[in-house]
C-alpha cells in the first residue's frame, strides 16, 4: 500500500538513463556466461535477461547496464518469458516508489532510441505497463512533444490528474499540450534561449512563464515550480542559490503553488550521494519547497523528519551544501577517511 506524506514525491526512477553496476548487486552472471538483472517482487528475487546485444556494447565495458531501457527492450521485442519478465521489472520498480510514498511516477524514454516512432512505442507500452499496477498518476517527461502527447494520451484519468515534466519559456509549446490533457505541470526556470545565472534570472524566468501558464486555464495547486538546481560540485555556491529561490519563489507565489525541482542534482560529483541529497531536499523543505523529483527511497517524510544535524556526516553535507566547505573538500576527506 502507498505511505504517501506531506512530501510531494515525483518518483525519479524509471528513465532510460538509469544505470545499474555490472559488477554491482542487481546483475548476476549465470554458468553460461549470459546475465540478467535482479529485482524484488514481494519476498522473492526477479530475473530479467540481458540481451547479448547489451553485453557487447561500450556501456557495459565501462562496467554499467541502463536497466531501464533493458526493461522496456525486452517487454516490446523479447521472447514470451522475455516479454513478461520486462513487464514485471518495471511494474517492480513503480510498485516500490508507490510504497515508499511517491505521489507521481516520472516517465522518460527519450535515451530508448534515436527513432522518434520506436519512442513513442516505447512510452506507450511503458505507461500501459505501469498503470496495470500503479495507483498514482503518472508524470510524462520528454523533451519531443508528440512523445509527450503518446504518454499523455496513454494515462489512465482514473488515477488522478497526470503532470508534465516539464514546461518553460524554451517549451513554451508544451503548456497547451498539457491544458488539453487536464495536466499539472513543472515550471521550470530556463530561459527562451539559455539558463539562468542566479536568484533574480529565476525569478524573471518564472514570472514570465506564469504569465503564460495564467491564461491557459491551471489553478496555483496545477502548477510546481522547479527553479532549476544545479550541481554543487561545479559550484558550492549552487545549493544556497536553488535554496534562496525556493524561499523567494514561495513567498512571490504563495502558499498554493507546489515545487518540484530535481533534487539529486545537487549531489553529481561528489561520494555518499543520498546523504547530500537528503540534507538538501531538509534545507528546501525548510525554504518551502514541498515537494521534487527524487528517489522515494531516499527522500520521504520519514528521512527529512530523521536528519540529525549532530550526526557528522549530515552535518558536512550541510556545511558543504550551505557554501562553508569550498569544493566540499572535508565533506570528501571525511567520507575517505570513514568518519562520515
Amino acid at each position: 500500500m502507498s505511505s504517501k506524506g506531506s512530501f510531494i514525491i515525483v518518483g525519479e526512477n524509471i528513465h532510460c538513463t538509469r544505470i545499474r553496476l555490472t559488477s554491482g548487486r542487481f546483475v548476476e552472471t549465470r554458468d553460461d556466461g549470459s546475465s540478467v538483472l535482479l529485482f524484488r517482487e514481494g519476498n522473492d528475487t526477479g530475473r530479467l535477461p540481458i540481451p547479448q546485444f547489451v553485453t557487447e556494447d561500450a556501456g557495459w565495458k565501462s562496467g554499467k547496464v541502463r536497466h531501464v531501457a533493458v526493461a522496456i527492450y525486452q517487454g516490446l521485442y523479447g521472447t514470451d518469458a522475455e516479454r513478461e519478465a520486462g513487464k514485471r521489472y518495471l511494474q517492480a520498480m513503480a510498485l516500490e516508489q508507490e510504497d515508499n510514498g511517491a505521489w507521481f511516477l516520472d516517465v522518460n524514454v527519450d535515451e530508448f532510441s534515436v527513432d522518434r516512432d520506436e519512442r513513442i512505442k516505447a512510452m506507450d507500452w511503458a505507461t500501459q505497463t505501469i498503470q496495470e499496477v500503479a495507483a498514482i498518476p503518472l508524470s510524462i517527461d520528454s523533451s519531443d512533444p508528440q512523445i509527450l502527447e503518446a504518454g499523455l494520451n496513454a494515462c489512465d484519468a482514473s488515477k488522478g490528474r497526470p503532470m508534465v515534466n516539464s514546461v518553460s519559456l524554451e517549451r513554451a509549446s508544451f503548456i497547451p499540450i498539457a491544458a488539453q490533457a487536464q495536466a499539472c505541470v513543472i515550471a521550470g526556470a530556463t530561459g527562451e534561449e539559455r539558463m539562468p545565472d542566479g536568484v533574480e534570472d529565476r525569478l524573471t524566468n518564472i514570472e514570465q512563464l506564469m504569465e503564460k501558464i495564467g491564461p491557459a486555464g491551471f489553478a496555483s495547486s496545477q502548477i510546481f515550480l522547479d527553479p532549476l538546481v544545479y550541481p554543487a560540485s561545479v559550484d558550492v555556491r549552487n545549493a544556497q542559490v536553488a535554496i534562496d529561490s525556493v524561499r523567494a519563489l514561495r513567498d512571490r507565489y504563495g502558499s498554493e503553488v507546489h515545487f518540484a525541482p530535481g533534487l539529486s542534482n545537487v549531489s553529481y560529483g561528489f561520494p555518499k550521494r543520498s546523504v547530500i541529497n537528503q540534507v538538501f531536499a531538509r534545507l528546501c523543505l525548510d525554504a518551502g519547497c514541498d515537494g521534487g523529483i527524487v528517489d522515494p527511497a531516499q527522500i520521504n517524510d520519514r528521512v527529512l523528519a530523521s536528519i540529525d544535524y549532530t550526526v557528522e556526516s549530515y552535518r558536512l553535507a550541510r556545511e558543504l551544501l550551505l557554501g562553508n566547505d569550498e569544493f566540499g573538500m572535508n565533506y570528501i576527506t571525511a567520507i575517505k577517511e570513514g568518519r562520515a
